[in-house]
């Protein structure tokens, strides 16, 4: 449970995408003590055998900073012949999904703790995912933190390579600033096409669940960008 536990992240010498905060509840602690060995999956900087992880052969959802997990949840309900697959590293967060796996009979999920980028890195076969998520990633909207923006031309590229010829990248936000930087650095990469056309963003896709976080922000008054890519050798 060492790893599980661990706020502290490896240093590296790139820029990461998040600041580990938040504290688990009870319960939180209580669902990752319990619940880790059957739906955690360790990531020791090698290749994961996914196969081995849910038990069986499926077509695969990657979803990069869940969050509280609803999304993640809703999709796994509404798609139990999908195995998804979380990455998170916000111990809240993950213990709240495990412990909402378990009361609602969600056997479909799996939950790498850990650097998304490194999972991508490392972690994931090539052209093995048929779908990745990043919705409401941070925007860090300040101009000297935009270099920790998870939407960065690198991190595209490990994308492209995960992603199965058929695969699909969706991706959503309600802050503009972050929206047009997703659009241009996913419009610049040559492994992916943008589903709507250059510089446009798709309508609302009716199979995103909306999260109390986007409510929130469409409370506020800021506009939903929502956008797909297809990788470029899509047949």
């Amino acid at each position: 449970m060492e790893h599980v536990d661990d706020e502290k992240q490896q240093q590296s010498t790139r820029t990461r995408s998040f600041v580990t905060r938040g504290r688990k509840t009870e319960a939180q602690t209580r669902a990752i003590d319990e619940l880790w060995p059957v739906y955690g999956v360790e990531f020791d900087g090698r290749l994961l055998d996914l196969d081995a992880a849910f038990g069986r052969r499926a077509p695969r959802a990657v979803e990069i900073g869940f969050g509280n997990g609803e999304n993640l949840l809703t999709l796994a309900e509404r798609h139990p012949g999908t195995d998804f697959l979380g990455v998170e590293v916000h111990g809240a967060g993950v213990g709240r999904v495990l412990g909402e796996m378990r009361v609602r009979g969600i056997e479909n999920i799996r939950v790498v703790r850990h650097d998304a980028v490194e999972v991508f890195e490392h972690g994931l076969a090539e052209h093995s995912i048929a779908e990745v998520m990043i919705y409401f990633p941070d925007p860090w909207p300040k101009v000297r933190h935009h270099r920790r923006r998870i939407v960065q031309p690198d991190v595209a590229k490990l994308i492209v390579r995960a992603l199965a010829p058929t695969g699909v990248l969706r991706l959503a936000t309600d802050w503009e600033p972050y929206a047009e930087h997703m659009i241009a650095v996913l419009d610049a990469e040559p492994g992916l096409v943008n589903s709507a056309g250059e510089s446009l963003f798709i309508p609302r896709p009716e199979d995103r669940p909306v999260t109390k976080f986007e409510q929130r922000g469409e409370r506020l008054g800021h506009a939903i960008f929502d956008l797909e890519y297809r990788p470029a050798a899509h047949p």
